[in-house]
């Protein structure tokens, strides 16, 4: 049986309008946030994977940074380790670490590269264990709070990252940052994503996150100024995981990041949609 004209239409008409995007990004790197239940649902594991690897196979260069949230509050609690977050940071005490190490570093990590390869990208693993692309530091919060291992992005060392990226693969970072005594920190994966794309000087950073992106009474707001964004922030009208989110993508634009964006992940081919169509989905910082 063939396809139906309806079918065919919807087909050509998303390939008609996505062509712009593709000669737009040809060559460009877009530097996504992986997390949340993008993460943890198969079908949206298995569908983002093909999208990030159809991002590569028509010249754009995309380049992964990925969180591990739930399945690290699962590994803790299996542990009987207590977790307390404060403003969006996970508290991290050396046990935790060794969790965040195993689960984040290694098996999440290890995952979606090969999903990835799975369908068909050429990806590569970068996480603690090697190269160590993540000079980091202890982070203090605004409230002088002890976070114990928490960081915060010292340097990104850009030059394995740029020989892999020019190599055409997709590079699938881990966010463990390694300080000057050698001791590894838990770093925001939002925070490092901002980082990642400013030290490469990023086309796009896309954030996806588990709502629609940031919103006012519950009405999306599709797109916001730099300087609104800071308004939020500073009138507490953002909190909790958001606020990592919304700094870094501000941090990331005031650093010559052409544009970010935070959209929901639980949207099917959220990442393409951003990519690839005139509305895209979420929240443009512009």
């Amino acid at each position: 049986m063939g396809i139906s004209v309806k079918q065919a239409k919807n087909i050509s008409s998303v390939l008609g309008e996505g062509l712009p995007y593709i000669q737009k990004f040809k060559g460009k790197i877009i530097v996504v946030k992986y997390g949340g239940a993008a993460m943890s649902d198969q079908s949206l594991k298995r569908s983002f994977a093909r999208d990030i690897a159809l991002m590569s196979l028509v010249g754009m260069k995309p380049v992964i940074v990925h969180g591990g949230g739930p399945q690290i509050a699962k590994e803790l609690k299996k542990s009987g380790i207590t977790s307390n977050f404060i403003s969006g940071h996970r508290v991290t005490d050396k046990p935790t670490m060794s969790v965040v190490k195993k689960i984040l570093g290694t098996k999440i990590n290890h995952e979606i590269v090969s999903l990835i390869k799975k369908s068909g990208g050429d990806s590569i693993s970068f996480n603690h264990i090697k190269p160590k692309i993540i000079k980091a530091s202890k982070f203090i919060g605004p409230d002088k709070n002890d976070l114990g291992l928490v960081g915060k992005v010292d340097k990104i060392l850009v030059s394995e990252l740029k020989k892999n990226i020019s190599n055409g693969s997709i590079p699938v970072i881990a966010p463990i940052g390694i300080n000057k005594q050698g001791s590894y920190l838990n770093i925001n994966a939002d925070v490092v994503a901002g980082k990642v794309a400013e030290s490469l000087k990023a086309e796009k950073l896309i954030l996806l996150t588990d709502i629609k992106g940031i919103l006012d009474n519950n009405k999306l707001i599709s797109k916001i100024s730099a300087r609104t964004g800071r308004q939020l922030i500073n009138n507490n009208i953002i909190q909790g995981g958001m606020t990592p989110k919304l700094i870094s993508a501000l941090e990331a634009k005031k650093n010559g990041v052409k544009s970010c964006h935070i959209i929901d992940g639980r949207l099917p081919h959220a990442v393409l949609l951003e990519v690839l169509t005139a509305e895209g989905v979420g929240t443009m910082i512009s």
